[in-house]
């Protein structure tokens, strides 16, 4: 009878003064709807702004008329630049800036995509080897793409009741849900708590309000209810809280293992001196 008033006391409590999905308990509170995008009602994030150590795909090319060698018709066609091509994969240094080879480096950090184009089409331009060549600035054309968004990320923390605490970061490539950053760890751990979850999304200053989103995971995944399934934005911490019983466990057992090693120890060493006294004793005897 102690051990289930135990279980019924610890296992169902969410925080925040929030209590489970159903049963007993009352239902988990969640926000209106509208007010927090979820998996069927999810919002187009905004620009997306370059940050280190974000992978770009740079290419900057020139169009130029080239004539057909039989018809004589003249055709745009793409060429690419002059001395160095600039074409493939570049990484946004921790500086801010990317690095073209002989055109030298340019500061896209901040940027979007669009601005970022623009900036390196411009340092491009600005350089005196295309004036040399007599290259008209209109004719330079950059492509720039993300290949990696290293920058922004959201983090999945699992509880270790009282053993620490795992984070596991992803980056954000815009429609991920919690359901889909659970599913990237396989799934919540032994000693995860299915009713002690949250989203808690960053607050830029000390004491504003939380936004803590407590998700209800049975509802989410055995029922299909998808209010609780969270678009993830940019630097979202989803935790995972341990089961209140494996913590108090864990617990009970750091408190009491050393003692139980003392003792362990004491014994050993009165069975060890009983044992040479009970020789002697025999021997001399």
């Amino acid at each position: 009878m102690c051990l289930l008033a135990l279980v019924g006391g610890t296992g169902c409590h969410h925080p925040h003064g929030e209590t489970g999905p159903r049963g007993a308990s009352a239902p988990i509170a969640v926000p209106p709807p509208g007010t927090v995008p979820v998996e069927l009602d999810k919002i187009m994030l905004p620009p997306y702004v370059i940050e280190a150590p974000d992978q770009l795909l740079i290419e900057v090319v020139q169009r130029a008329k080239v004539p057909d060698p039989v018809t004589k018709v003249e055709s745009v066609q793409t060429q690419r630049l002059p001395v160095q091509p600039v074409s493939g994969s570049f990484q946004v240094r921790p500086d801010g800036t990317v690095s073209l080879g002989f055109w030298g480096g340019v500061a896209v950090s901040g940027l979007t995509l669009e601005q970022a184009a623009e900036a390196i089409r411009r340092h491009v331009i600005a350089n005196p080897v295309l004036s040399d060549l007599k290259t008209r600035p209109e004719s330079i054309v950059v492509i720039l793409d993300v290949l990696a968004y290293n920058s922004k990320r959201y983090y999945v923390i699992f509880d270790g009741a009282g053993f620490g605490e795992q984070v596991v970061s992803f980056p954000v490539t815009g429609s991920e849900t919690v359901l889909d950053a659970i599913s990237n760890v396989g799934g919540i751990s032994d000693v995860g708590s299915k009713r002690n979850m949250w989203v808690a999304r960053r607050t830029p200053h000390a004491g504003q309000p939380w936004q803590i989103l407590p998700i209800d995971w049975v509802g989410l995944t055995q029922h299909g209810q998808t209010c609780t399934n969270y678009q993830v934005m940019p630097g979202d911490r989803i935790y995972v809280k341990a089961q209140k019983l494996v913590t108090i466990d864990r617990t009970l057992t750091r408190i009491f293992a050393p003692i139980e090693r003392v003792f362990g120890i004491t014994l050993l060493g009165s069975s060890t001196v009983n044992s040479i006294s009970g020789r002697g004793n025999g021997f001399g005897n």
